[in-house]
C-alpha cells in the first residue's frame, strides 16, 4: 500500500496552489496523510478532491474545519498517529512522540506531524516520527517537499520527495 504523506499546505496565505506533481503523486496513492494547516476550506476540500482516502487533522491556521486535533489509521498493519505538532520549536520532538504514545495502540506504530516545514524521520523516545515539510514549499520552507510510505503487514519504508518551489 502507498500513502502520500504532506503537510502545511497554506493555500491561499502563503502559496496559491499545490504543485501538480505533488497532487499526483497524492492522486497515485492508495491513501493521503494530511498534517494539517490546509489554511482554507477550499484547500481542504481539493486534498479530498485528490485523495483516494484521507486522513486529515487541524492544524494551528486550520480554524473552524471541523478537523481533530489527533487522528489514528492503520494503514498495511502500521498505525499512523498524525497530529499538527503545533507549539514551540523547542521540544516539538518529544511533545509530537507523547501525544504519539497517547494515542497509539499495540502493533506497529508511526507518528506523523507537521508544524515546522522541515522534513523529519527521527526516532524520539522509542517513538518513529516524521514530517514532510510543506507540500507547497510555503515560508519559512525553501523547497516543496512530501514523504510517501510503502506498507506491507507492519513493515514501513520512507522515500523524501522535494522539488524547487
Amino acid at each position: 500500500m502507498e500513502v502520500a504523506i504532506v503537510s502545511d499546505t497554506h493555500v491561499p496565505s502563503r502559496i496559491d496552489r499545490i504543485p501538480d506533481w505533488v497532487r499526483d503523486r497524492m492522486r497515485a496513492a492508495d491513501h493521503v496523510v494530511h498534517a494539517g494547516d490546509f489554511d482554507s476550506a477550499d484547500a481542504l476540500a481539493t486534498v479530498e478532491d485528490i485523495a483516494s482516502g484521507l486522513t486529515a487533522v487541524s492544524g494551528n491556521t486550520d480554524v473552524g474545519l471541523g478537523l481533530s486535533a489527533v487522528e489514528t489509521v492503520t494503514l498495511g498493519g502500521v498505525e499512523f498517529v498524525v497530529t499538527h505538532g503545533t507549539g514551540s520549536p523547542v521540544g516539538y520532538e518529544e511533545r509530537v512522540a507523547g501525544t504519539v504514545r497517547e494515542h497509539a495502540g499495540d502493533g506497529p506504530t508511526v507518528g506523523v506531524a507537521g508544524h515546522t516545514h522541515r522534513v523529519l524521520d527521527t526516532v524520539t523516545d522509542g517513538v518513529r516520527l516524521l514530517n514532510p515539510g510543506s507540500a507547497t514549499g510555503a515560508p519559512p520552507a525553501t523547497q516543496v517537499t512530501m514523504l510517501t510510505a510503502t506498507v506491507d503487514r507492519g513493515a514501513l519504508t520512507v522515500r523524501v520527495h522535494e522539488r524547487e518551489r
